[in-house]
Protein backbone atom coordinates (compact mmCIF):
# COMPACT_ATOMS: atom_id res chain seq x y z
CA UNK A 1 0.00 0.00 0.00
CA UNK A 2 1.74 3.69 -1.07
CA UNK A 3 0.91 6.28 1.40
CA UNK A 4 0.57 10.00 0.70
CA UNK A 5 4.15 10.46 -0.11
CA UNK A 6 4.49 7.24 -2.45
CA UNK A 7 6.23 5.47 -0.45
CA UNK A 8 5.61 1.63 1.00
CA UNK A 9 3.81 1.20 4.10
CA UNK A 10 5.35 -0.73 6.89
CA UNK A 11 4.39 -4.33 6.76
CA UNK A 12 3.55 -4.60 2.87
CA UNK A 13 4.44 -6.99 0.98
CA UNK A 14 7.69 -7.14 -1.33
CA UNK A 15 6.97 -6.33 -5.11
CA UNK A 16 6.06 -9.28 -7.11
CA UNK A 17 9.52 -8.77 -8.64
CA UNK A 18 11.23 -9.11 -5.20
CA UNK A 19 9.63 -12.24 -4.71
CA UNK A 20 10.00 -13.99 -8.18
CA UNK A 21 13.80 -12.87 -7.28
CA UNK A 22 13.55 -15.08 -4.00
CA UNK A 23 12.19 -17.77 -5.84
CA UNK A 24 15.14 -18.29 -8.86
CA UNK A 25 17.12 -17.87 -6.36
CA UNK A 26 15.98 -21.14 -4.29
CA UNK A 27 14.97 -23.28 -7.52
CA UNK A 28 19.00 -22.47 -8.36
CA UNK A 29 20.54 -23.86 -5.39
CA UNK A 30 18.55 -26.63 -5.92
CA UNK A 31 19.63 -27.93 -9.16
CA UNK A 32 22.79 -26.91 -8.16
CA UNK A 33 23.09 -29.26 -5.49
CA UNK A 34 21.62 -32.10 -7.77
CA UNK A 35 23.84 -31.68 -9.95
CA UNK A 36 26.51 -32.11 -7.37
CA UNK A 37 25.01 -35.10 -6.40
CA UNK A 38 24.82 -36.78 -10.01
CA UNK A 39 28.31 -35.91 -9.91
CA UNK A 40 29.32 -37.68 -6.97
CA UNK A 41 27.33 -40.63 -8.18
CA UNK A 42 29.04 -41.18 -11.38
CA UNK A 43 32.71 -40.37 -10.03
CA UNK A 44 32.70 -44.28 -9.44
CA UNK A 45 32.27 -46.13 -12.12
CA UNK A 46 29.66 -44.09 -14.28
CA UNK A 47 27.73 -46.25 -16.66
CA UNK A 48 27.76 -49.65 -14.23
CA UNK A 49 24.92 -52.82 -14.27
CA UNK A 50 23.70 -50.87 -11.47
CA UNK A 51 23.33 -47.66 -9.35
CA UNK A 52 26.58 -47.20 -7.72
CA UNK A 53 27.44 -44.72 -4.41
CA UNK A 54 30.66 -44.20 -3.88
CA UNK A 55 31.58 -44.21 0.13
CA UNK A 56 35.27 -43.44 0.26
CA UNK A 57 37.89 -42.32 -2.16
CA UNK A 58 41.52 -42.73 -1.83
CA UNK A 59 44.29 -40.89 -2.84
CA UNK A 60 45.47 -43.34 -5.26
CA UNK A 61 42.54 -42.93 -7.10
CA UNK A 62 41.31 -46.27 -5.94
CA UNK A 63 37.43 -46.04 -4.78
CA UNK A 64 34.73 -48.14 -3.04
CA UNK A 65 31.55 -48.34 -4.05
CA UNK A 66 28.72 -49.57 -2.37
CA UNK A 67 25.68 -50.96 -5.07
CA UNK A 68 22.26 -49.92 -5.31
CA UNK A 69 20.50 -53.00 -6.65
CA UNK A 70 19.00 -51.16 -9.91
CA UNK A 71 19.38 -52.95 -12.95
CA UNK A 72 18.62 -51.36 -16.37
CA UNK A 73 15.79 -54.14 -18.05
CA UNK A 74 18.63 -54.56 -20.97
CA UNK A 75 20.99 -55.43 -19.12
CA UNK A 76 21.63 -58.28 -16.16
CA UNK A 77 24.17 -58.47 -13.36
CA UNK A 78 26.39 -61.27 -13.44
CA UNK A 79 26.30 -63.74 -10.93
CA UNK A 80 29.00 -62.37 -9.01
CA UNK A 81 27.84 -58.87 -9.23
CA UNK A 82 24.34 -60.01 -7.41
CA UNK A 83 26.27 -61.47 -4.44
CA UNK A 84 28.27 -58.59 -3.32
CA UNK A 85 26.99 -54.67 -2.70
CA UNK A 86 30.37 -53.24 -2.03
CA UNK A 87 33.24 -53.19 -4.76
CA UNK A 88 36.93 -51.78 -4.93
CA UNK A 89 37.82 -49.77 -7.79
CA UNK A 90 40.45 -48.28 -9.16
CA UNK A 91 41.30 -46.24 -12.65
CA UNK A 92 43.71 -48.34 -14.13
CA UNK A 93 42.24 -48.95 -17.53
CA UNK A 94 42.69 -51.93 -18.89
CA UNK A 95 44.49 -53.03 -21.77
CA UNK A 96 42.99 -53.19 -24.68
CA UNK A 97 39.67 -51.60 -23.72
CA UNK A 98 38.18 -47.91 -23.26
CA UNK A 99 37.08 -48.82 -20.23
CA UNK A 100 38.12 -46.15 -16.88
CA UNK A 101 37.12 -48.52 -13.68
CA UNK A 102 38.08 -52.17 -12.74
CA UNK A 103 36.33 -53.40 -9.60
CA UNK A 104 36.56 -56.78 -7.42
CA UNK A 105 34.30 -57.09 -5.19
CA UNK A 106 35.31 -55.67 -1.28
CA UNK A 107 37.60 -58.24 0.39
CA UNK A 108 39.13 -59.74 -3.09
CA UNK A 109 42.17 -58.81 -4.67
CA UNK A 110 42.61 -57.99 -7.91
CA UNK A 111 45.85 -59.37 -10.61
CA UNK A 112 45.10 -58.08 -14.10
CA UNK A 113 41.80 -58.95 -15.26
CA UNK A 114 40.90 -61.17 -12.24
CA UNK A 115 39.73 -60.89 -8.89
CA UNK A 116 40.49 -63.99 -6.03
CA UNK A 117 38.85 -64.17 -2.72
CA UNK A 118 41.31 -66.58 -0.34
CA UNK A 119 39.24 -67.87 2.18
CA UNK A 120 39.36 -68.20 6.03
CA UNK A 121 37.36 -71.22 6.76
CA UNK A 122 38.30 -74.74 5.53
CA UNK A 123 35.96 -76.82 3.61
CA UNK A 124 36.57 -80.32 1.38
CA UNK A 125 37.06 -80.59 -2.32
CA UNK A 126 33.36 -80.80 -3.33
CA UNK A 127 32.36 -77.89 -0.84
CA UNK A 128 35.12 -75.67 -1.93
CA UNK A 129 33.86 -75.71 -5.67
CA UNK A 130 30.17 -75.07 -4.69
CA UNK A 131 31.71 -72.08 -2.43
CA UNK A 132 33.44 -70.66 -5.32
CA UNK A 133 30.23 -71.46 -7.44
CA UNK A 134 27.72 -69.77 -5.32
CA UNK A 135 29.59 -66.72 -5.04
CA UNK A 136 29.68 -65.88 -8.85
CA UNK A 137 33.05 -67.25 -9.42
CA UNK A 138 35.49 -70.74 -9.98
CA UNK A 139 38.20 -72.44 -7.87
CA UNK A 140 41.36 -70.60 -9.42
CA UNK A 141 42.66 -71.37 -13.12
CA UNK A 142 45.99 -70.49 -13.48
CA UNK A 143 47.02 -69.36 -16.59
CA UNK A 144 50.87 -68.27 -16.26
CA UNK A 145 53.73 -68.19 -13.99
CA UNK A 146 53.02 -64.52 -13.35
CA UNK A 147 49.63 -65.62 -11.97
CA UNK A 148 51.56 -68.53 -9.70
CA UNK A 149 53.93 -65.81 -8.45
CA UNK A 150 51.09 -63.31 -7.17
CA UNK A 151 48.78 -65.80 -6.00
CA UNK A 152 51.93 -67.16 -3.91
CA UNK A 153 53.03 -64.11 -2.54
CA UNK A 154 49.31 -63.17 -1.78
CA UNK A 155 49.24 -66.57 0.59
CA UNK A 156 52.24 -65.72 1.91
CA UNK A 157 51.13 -62.44 3.18
CA UNK A 158 48.06 -63.46 4.95
CA UNK A 159 48.87 -63.31 8.99
CA UNK A 160 46.91 -66.49 9.40
CA UNK A 161 49.10 -70.26 8.89
CA UNK A 162 47.28 -71.36 6.32
CA UNK A 163 49.34 -74.08 4.27
CA UNK A 164 47.10 -75.34 1.50
CA UNK A 165 44.20 -73.97 -0.86
CA UNK A 166 42.29 -75.71 -3.62
CA UNK A 167 42.30 -75.05 -6.78
CA UNK A 168 40.54 -75.37 -10.13
CA UNK A 169 42.64 -78.28 -10.73
CA UNK A 170 41.28 -82.25 -11.35
CA UNK A 171 41.87 -85.56 -11.95
CA UNK A 172 39.01 -86.83 -14.01
CA UNK A 173 40.76 -90.07 -14.94
CA UNK A 174 44.03 -91.54 -13.70
CA UNK A 175 46.79 -89.62 -15.18
CA UNK A 176 44.56 -87.26 -16.41
CA UNK A 177 43.97 -83.55 -15.45
CA UNK A 178 41.80 -80.97 -16.33
CA UNK A 179 40.79 -76.83 -14.80
CA UNK A 180 37.77 -76.99 -13.80
CA UNK A 181 36.63 -74.42 -16.81
CA UNK A 182 37.59 -76.56 -19.28
CA UNK A 183 40.95 -74.62 -20.06
CA UNK A 184 43.16 -77.43 -21.28
CA UNK A 185 45.60 -78.38 -19.19
CA UNK A 186 49.55 -77.97 -19.96
CA UNK A 187 51.79 -79.69 -18.64
CA UNK A 188 54.73 -77.84 -19.38
CA UNK A 189 53.19 -74.77 -17.67
CA UNK A 190 52.29 -76.16 -14.81
CA UNK A 191 53.64 -76.16 -10.79
CA UNK A 192 53.74 -79.49 -9.32
CA UNK A 193 56.10 -79.99 -5.90
CA UNK A 194 59.08 -82.58 -7.02
CA UNK A 195 57.66 -86.27 -7.10
CA UNK A 196 53.78 -84.70 -7.78
CA UNK A 197 51.49 -85.46 -8.76
CA UNK A 198 51.07 -89.15 -7.19
CA UNK A 199 50.22 -92.15 -9.28
CA UNK A 200 47.08 -93.25 -7.35
CA UNK A 201 46.34 -92.87 -3.81
CA UNK A 202 42.41 -91.00 -4.63
CA UNK A 203 44.62 -87.94 -4.47
CA UNK A 204 42.23 -86.21 -7.39
CA UNK A 205 42.33 -82.62 -6.34
CA UNK A 206 44.99 -79.83 -6.14
CA UNK A 207 46.01 -77.69 -3.58
CA UNK A 208 48.85 -74.95 -4.00
CA UNK A 209 51.32 -75.65 -0.38
CA UNK A 210 52.56 -72.86 0.94
CA UNK A 211 55.28 -74.43 3.10
CA UNK A 212 56.87 -75.43 0.03
CA UNK A 213 59.46 -72.23 -0.73
CA UNK A 214 60.19 -73.07 -4.36
CA UNK A 215 57.27 -71.58 -7.16
CA UNK A 216 56.71 -74.94 -7.72
CA UNK A 217 54.27 -75.90 -4.69
CA UNK A 218 51.23 -77.51 -6.06
CA UNK A 219 50.50 -81.40 -4.59
CA UNK A 220 48.06 -83.49 -5.20
CA UNK A 221 45.39 -84.49 -2.12
CA UNK A 222 42.35 -86.45 -1.58
CA UNK A 223 39.23 -84.78 -1.86
CA UNK A 224 37.94 -85.26 1.52
CA UNK A 225 40.61 -82.75 3.28
CA UNK A 226 39.65 -79.79 4.52
CA UNK A 227 41.73 -76.63 3.04
CA UNK A 228 41.37 -73.13 2.31
CA UNK A 229 40.24 -72.32 -1.33
CA UNK A 230 41.19 -69.67 -3.81
CA UNK A 231 38.13 -68.49 -6.15
CA UNK A 232 38.92 -66.58 -8.89
CA UNK A 233 35.99 -64.54 -10.88
CA UNK A 234 36.54 -61.93 -14.32
CA UNK A 235 37.23 -58.26 -12.75
CA UNK A 236 34.42 -56.17 -13.92
CA UNK A 237 35.34 -53.23 -16.30
CA UNK A 238 33.34 -49.67 -16.98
Amino acid sequence: MMNDQGRVSPGTAAPAEERSCSCLNIWLFLIFALAIKAALLTICLGGFQGLLIPVGMKASGDCLCSVVPFWPSSEQPTALQQQFSEWKCDSAVPRGTDRGWTCCPKGWRRFQRSCYFLSFDKMNCTESEQNCTGMGSQLVVINSKEEQVFLSQQIEQLSLNRENFYIGLFEYKTGQWQWVDKTPYNVTAAFWRKGKPSEGFDESCTVMHVPEKSLKNWNDVRPDLLYHRICEAAAVTL
